[in-house]
């Protein structure tokens, strides 16, 4: 039998789950592929992967995918790795630099500053190599990823976007969904399901298993993984991603 290609995101959000496909013992018969985001959904929609954690930015551009899972990356409240970055306060920011790496961080920065902050910015690029720390005083920067945790004492002003989402509509905030371009059949999806439960309910052994492979000390990567990701897929969740799309359909 042909294995399962599956593509996932190495960064210290997605670690409880890279644990759980790994370490669990579940027969999944499948090829696991660490990506970058933008390879992820790369590779799922030119059918190099067959099941990937997608940033939900791509799934609403791409209908055809299907959400198959009942864990994604999410939060209820502060996230940490998600934030807008700035020497100003925001009523004085007039550009905002977008992190190249996260679509839906950027789409979500875009919502939040038509529809919550009221602000007129203008928007700039970032790219590989970009010097995110020498900005100006009236710029602001998104940023996503373990970066956060080593830059934002660099800044007078952090903003943590999950947090102003939840401001904004009272809802969590879904990151990125396992979704697949095709069937895997119900057997595969519940042993899917149940390996990266594994990850997801075993914590301390994924801090064990990651500590000292990243920039986060033990302690702050176990509070992160507890305190700040919630991984269930529940019915606020996907209520909060359709409301997430429907505000995308008016940038």
């Amino acid at each position: 039998m042909q294995k399962v290609r599956i593509s996932a995101v190495k960064y210290s959000n997605t670690y409880p789950l890279i644990y759980g496909l790994l370490e669990s013992g579940e027969n999944l018969n499948a090829a696991i592929e660490i990506d970058h985001p933008a390879d992820c959904a790369r590779k799922i929609l030119s059918n190099e992967a067959d099941i990937g954690l997608i940033p939900v930015a791509t799934i609403h551009s791409s209908p055809s995918l299907n959400i198959v899972s009942d864990y994604c990356i999410g939060t209820n409240g502060p996230v940490r790795t998600v934030l807008l970055l700035s020497n100003s306060p925001l009523y004085e920011v007039r550009t905002i630099y977008l992190d190249y790496r996260s679509k839906t961080s950027v789409a979500l920065t875009k919502v939040l500053a038509a529809r919550f902050w009221k602000c007129n910015c203008k928007w700039a690029d970032t790219y590989p190599g970009f010097d995110f720390k020498n900005i100006a005083d009236d710029e602001a920067l998104v940023l996503i990823g373990d970066q956060c945790y080593e830059m934002e004492n660099d800044f007078n002003y952090r903003t943590d976007l999950a947090v102003e989402w939840n401001k904004f509509t009272a809802y969590p905030f879904v990151f990125a969904a396992w979704v697949s371009n095709k069937d895997p059949g119900d057997l595969f999806i519940s042993r899917f399901n149940k390996a990266l439960a594994h990850g997801v309910n075993n914590i301390d052994r994924v801090v064990d298993y990651y500590s000292g492979t990243g920039s986060m000390p033990a302690d702050v990567l176990k509070d992160y993984l507890n305190n700040n990701i919630d991984y269930y897929l529940d019915d606020k969740k996907k209520m909060a991603m359709n409301m997430f799309f429907s505000y995308l359909e008016d940038l």
